[in-house]
Formats: structure tokens, C-alpha cells, sequence
């Protein structure tokens, strides 16, 4: 199952709607006639993205008008009785004006309810809500409306979780329904802080939960049925409409059929019956008591516990916790030191792929679904199994992605990453593009006991750049000098920022291994124009015992880098071609140096430059070929030396003439 992107998901949004009440009802809603200021306030404290628009109207006609306009409303909320006609007379007449846009009544007191309920022949409301003084009722609508719209492509296409909720009583879906909501907003927001990039921490946003409302029996089996695989849970009453008819025993039911074909999805049964307990125990589910002053809190606390939105919980099978995971990262931590039978316990019930779909970890939580325990000749085994998910899982996520770099979840095994923002420069470009060529290539499966990568890197971006000269006030010195001294001594007594200064520490907390200082300016490595050579590169053992120390030499080399940006050499360079050295940026590569230990000293394995096309090709080489240089040590030594050994795309091996 490939991952999403945010801009796949939740495709249809309400941009606009339209409020169709009196000035009184409107009032009612906003406490101060401001109905739009306190949507837009509730829908930030919700940290939703996109904040709907609203047009109030206060009569059916004016409302008929604005809404035959094709694709500019996206929902119509109206109050039940606009002066000159009902609600439900309201949508009849816009349905029969070929106006699908959905309408939702909103009533303000229990009879208004239960009139706009009498059975009348189908309806053309979407819904019925009571409002009860929560302003979050509002976004609560306009999830639900989008929740609907989206769920067969967001569902279908990207496994993107839903939670069956039935309820046929509209004063307690009224006030749960923005409950469920906030509570999934809050998850999501907790989730954002473990994006791998902008991007990646979007769609954890997109990607929470549908919230599928249900009034009868035959309404949520369908549901279930069409998403039978991607449902996190099912919050249901007891005694709702089956065939027509209040049924006592409808949730029951519903729960056992849920139980025979998926046991490990968790069911919340309610009711205002206290004696029901018992039942809904004996099907496998919870039981929250309608009339309890906590219900809510209780509500919050089955998603957080059963659905998998608070940490996971390791236990023992007799109940007793022996440890809990915040993120993946823990997670991967703790499962490789916990009891066998914890593990064991987590396995067969699916709980590892149930809190990984509730965390939008959606493609780990379909690999490891289907595994049972009996698919194992053991626990560790299974164990095992977990671990390399979780692990192959992290490196797809971040294989041909920057990663933002983060102090508190940042790995020395992330492929890319980057510190600050702006560009990366030509040669990070340049490197960042193989690997997301290598990440698509299926080379592991080419060569089963070779592997191909680029060496892991942190790129810190131009903006760092720029703002080492503004905060230094070093950029019209620059370029003014002409002595390379003095400019690299200028550079090198001027202060990084703390901010840069911190993320590099935590970066050399876990790096121990040599690194690689490179240039990685604007135009380096250009199609025209490639800089070969002009800018600096410093190699840094990092390995002396003190951490000042080597931070400090760290933080010179990446100054000497910036400082090269202005040396003579590269001023000279830029006369000869048709930019500006005033607009050159300079990003820095600090990248692994691959090679290993001996003794006291450490050695590069080779090195080498590859081309795709070679213009001398020696009989029976072609030009299509291609051919690559190497060397044992560092890339110079694959340049400069005479005698090295020249591969070809035929697999024949030639010694370079003297």
C-alpha cells in the first residue's frame, strides 16, 4: 500500500456555507451576532487548516437564489422553521430546483426534533442536529459532511481508518459527535511533531479517522460491510431502528456479527439502561451508561485506550502494565526487551496494527495485520518480524524524502535530512536525487547481498547561510576583500546561530562516525556551468573525547565552507560566466564518510566518478556503456591518479594506459 500524500486525501472540503435562520437563531449560535468570528475560532482551536466561509440568509427565497449558483455552496445549514416555510419544505423545494447541495437542520428545542422526524416519506434533509449550546457542533457538521463525501476514496485507495458511530437519538449524537471530533483533532495534532517533513506531517492532519454516523441497523452494516478491513471501532446505542422498528436488542446483534468477522475490532455499546451492562459484557464490548454525568470523559478515555490514540500499553495477559511507547521510535525500543508473553498478548489480538492505523501508520499496520502467531515457530521469531516492519517502515518513509531534522526523533540510519530551511544546493540536489531514484529502483532485489545507497547526510539549507552573513554583517566584507585570509578568519571568529548551533550538538551526540564538510552552493554541480573544484571541502575524523571540541571544529569547517563562497578563486570563476556572485547561496553538506577503522586511524573504502555515456570507448566497450573511475581512499586519488581501475558497462575491467 503506497503512502499517501496530503493532497490525496480529503479531496472534497466545505469552502463555503450557507446559513439560512432568523437573526434571532443566528444570534442564539454566536452569543454576539458574530456567527463567522466564532466558527473561525473554534475551527483554529481545532488546528483545522482550511476555515470555511459563511453567508447568512434569513428566508427561504433569498436562500433559493444564492444556492442555485452551481459549486459555490458546499453545505446549507438552516434553522427548523424560517418564518414562511419549515426547513424540510426548504430542502424539498431546492431538491426539486435540482439543488444536491446537503442540507442540515439545525433545531433548538426537542419538539422542533421530534417534528422534523415524523415519518413523511424520505427525507431531504441529511441530517437532523439539536443544538445545545456547544458552538463545536458547527465543525462537528462539517466533518461529517466531509467525512461522507471522502470516505470511499480516502478508505479505499489509502486504508485511511473509519469508526462506525450508530445512534438514532439526536440529542446524544448531538453532543458526542463534536466530542469524537475534538478528540481525533487532539490525536492528530499529537501525531504532527512525528512527520518526516511538511508534507508527511499534512497528511497525518488529512489522514485521521471517518467518522461514519449511522441511524439504523441496516445503514451501519452496509457501512461495515464496505469497509469491513479499515474499521478502527464502533460506537453504537443498544436500542436503535432495524427493518423499520426501534429494536431492543439491535446493538447486540450488530456487535456479535462485527465479533464473528472481525473479533479484534473494539465495540462501545451504550445505553440508558444500567441492567444492559451485563449484555453488552457478554458480546466483548464496553459499556458506557447514557445518563452518566462522565460519559464524555469516558467516551474520550474508550478512543484513547481501545482505538489506539494514547500511548500503546504494554501488559501482561493478566492485565498488569510492563511498560508503554509514546512514538514508533519507543515502541521499537521497548519491543525488543519485553516479556515474550507480552508480546505475545499484543499479537494475537492485533493491537500493534491497530494503534499503528490509528497513528496513520496505515502500510505497517496492512503488512502485519494478516500475521498470525501460528504463522511463527516462536514468539522471538514474531518478535523479530515486528522489528524488521517497524525498521524497513522507517527507511520507505524516509528513502528519495528530506527529512526536517529534529533533535528528539533524529536517526543517524535517516537517509536525508535538513537543518533550516531555503534550497539545498546543486550537490545535495544532486544527491538527494539518486536516492530517490535508488528508493524506486528495487536494487535490493537485484542484488540480494549488495547494498546500494547514498551515504546518509545533513544538509543545512541556504537560509542558514544567509542568515550566519546578516547576523554577522558579513556579506558586503565579502565581497569587497580580496585577501582569502582575511576573509576565512572574519568567517571563522563570526557566531552560527544558537538555534543552528543546538541541532548540530544533538547531531553529534549520536554521529560518531568521520564526516564529510561539503559545499553545496546554488549553481554547483550546474548542467552548464558545474563549479568543479571551486568551493571547499573539509574532512573531520569526529572523534576526540570532548563534545565541546568537536562541535567547535564542526562549526569551523562549515564557516571555512561559507567563507570559500568569496575567496579569489570563485571570483575569478564568476567573470568568466554570465552570474553574479552577489547571487550565490551556499548550502553545506556534512555527510558520512564510509570507509572503516584500523587501529588508531580510519580509512575510506573508495572512491570514484561514474559516467552514463563515455565519448572514448575502447574496443569492445560502446559509448551507451558507460564507465566509472575508482580508488581506493578519497575522490581525489580516483581523479588524479594514473593507474586506477576503469569499469565499463560490459562488466570488462581495463587498466588506464600511462
Amino acid at each position: 500500500m503506497k503512502l499517501p500524500r496530503f493532497s490525496d486525501l480529503a479531496r472534497f472540503r466545505v469552502h463555503e456555507i450557507l446559513v439560512v435562520s432568523s437573526l434571532y437563531d443566528s444570534f442564539i449560535l454566536a452569543e454576539d451576532g458574530e456567527l463567522h468570528e466564532v466558527i473561525l475560532k473554534e475551527f483554529l482551536d481545532l488546528n483545522v487548516r482550511h476555515t470555511p466561509g459563511i453567508t447568512h440568509v434569513s428566508t427561504a427565497d433569498e436562500a433559493v437564489a444564492l444556492a442555485a449558483d452551481p459549486g459555490r455552496y458546499n453545505l446549507i445549514i438552516a434553522s427548523s422553521y424560517l418564518g414562511d416555510m419549515s426547513a424540510r419544505a426548504l430542502a424539498d423545494r431546492m431538491r426539486q430546483a435540482g439543488i444536491d447541495t446537503p442540507v442540515v437542520v439545525l433545531a433548538y428545542d426537542v419538539r422542533e426534533v421530534a417534528q422534523l422526524l415524523e415519518p413523511r416519506g424520505p427525507s431531504p434533509l441529511d441530517r437532523v442536529f439539536l443544538w445545545q449550546g456547544d458552538v463545536r457542533l458547527v465543525p462537528a457538521i462539517v466533518k461529517y459532511i466531509e467525512d461522507r463525501r471522502n470516505v470511499v476514496h480516502d478508505t479505499g485507495q489509502f486504508g485511511v481508518q473509519a469508526i462506525l458511530v450508530i445512534e438514532d437519538n439526536v440529542r446524544y449524537y448531538s453532543s458526542f459527535l463534536p466530542t469524537i471530533y475534538a478528540e481525533l483533532m487532539h490525536h492528530a495534532h499529537s501525531l504532527v511533531p512525528e512527520g518526516v517533513n511538511l508534507s508527511h506531517k499534512l497528511m497525518r492532519m488529512q489522514a485521521q479517522p471517518k467518522i461514519l454516523l449511522c441511524g439504523s441497523y441496516e445503514e451501519a452494516w452496509q457501512y461495515f460491510v464496505d469497509y469491513e478491513e479499515h474499521i478502527l471501532g464502533v460506537i453504537s446505542d443498544i436500542e436503535f431502528p432495524r427493518d423499520g422498528q426501534i429494536a431492543r436488542d439491535a446493538g447486540l446483534d450488530f456487535a456479535q456479527r462485527v465479533r464473528m468477522r472481525q473479533p479484534d475490532v473494539p465495540v462501545m455499546l451504550q445505553s440508558s439502561r444500567v441492567e444492559n451492562q451485563a449484555l453488552a459484557r457478554s458480546v466483548g464490548a464496553a459499556f458506557l451508561v447514557k445518563n452518566s454525568p462522565t460519559l464524555l470523559q469516558q467516551l474520550r478515555r474508550f478512543m484513547v485506550e481501545h482505538l489506539g490514540f494514547g500511548d500503546f500499553v504494554f501488559r501482561m495477559p493478566d492485565g498488569r502494565e510492563v511498560g508503554r511507547a509514546r512514538d514508533l521510535r519507543e515502541l521499537e525500543d521497548r519491543l525488543a526487551t519485553l516479556p515474550a508473553e507480552s508480546v505475545a498478548y499484543h499479537a494475537e489480538r492485533n493491537h500493534f496494527s491497530r494503534w499503528f492505523k490509528a497513528r496513520t501508520e496505515f502500510a505497517l499496520a496492512h503488512e502485519l495485520r494478516p500475521r498470525k502467531i501460528s504463522d511463527f515457530d516462536t514468539v522471538e521469531d514474531l518478535r523479530l518480524e515486528v522489528l524488521r516492519a517497524i525498521r524497513d517502515y522507517r527507511e520507505q518513509t524516509q528513502r528519495g524524502v528530506i527529512v526536517d531534522f529534529d533533535r528528539s526523533t533524529f536517526s543517524p540510519a535517516t537517509p536525508f535530512c535538513r537543518i533550516g530551511s531555503g534550497s539545498l544546493g546543486g550537490k545535495a540536489r544532486g544527491l538527494a536525487f539518486v536516492d530517490l531514484l535508488l528508493s524506486g529502483s528495487r536494487m535490493s532485489e537485484r542484488f540480494r547481498d549488495v547494498r546500494v545507497a547514498v551515504p546518509p547526510a545533513v544538509v543545512l539549507g541556504t537560509d542558514v547561510f544567509d542568515d550566519f552573513l546578516e547576523r554577522n554583517q558579513l556579506r558586503g566584507f565579502a565581497l569587497d576583500s580580496s585577501h582569502s585570509h582575511e576573509i576565512e578568519d572574519r568567517f571563522v571568529g563570526a557566531e552560527v546561530s544558537a538555534e543552528v548551533s543546538r541541532d548540530l550538538a544533538a547531531l553529534l551526540a549520536i554521529v560518531h562516525h568521520p564526516l564529510a564538510v561539503r559545499s553545496s552552493s546554488l549553481l554547483e554541480d550546474s548542467q552548464y556551468q558545474p563549479f568543479a573544484g571551486i568551493y571547499d571541502t573539509f574532512m573531520l575524523p569526529n572523534d576526540h573525547p570532548r563534545m565541546d571540541v568537536r562541535l567547535r571544529q564542526l562549526l569551523t569547517a562549515i564557516k571555512r565552507v561559507y567563507a570559500s563562497t568569496f575567496s579569489p578563486a570563485a571570483k575569478r570563476y564568476f567573470l568568466g560566466g554570465p552570474y553574479r556572485l552577489e547571487e550565490e547561496k551556499m548550502a553545506v553538506v556534512l555527510q558520512r564518510i564510509v570507509g572503516g577503522a584500523r587501529g588508531s586511524r580510519f580509512y575510506p573504502s573508495f572512491a570514484g566518478v561514474a559516467r552514463s555515456h563515455n565519448f572514448y570507448p575502447l574496443p569492445p566497450m560502446q559509448s551507451e556503456d558507460g564507465i566509472a573511475a575508482v580508488a581506493l581512499g578519497l575522490g581525489e586519488t580516483a581523479i588524479s591518479a594514473a593507474h586506477r581501475p576503469v569499469f565499463v558497462g560490459l562488466g570488462h575491467a581495463l587498466e588506464r594506459p600511462t
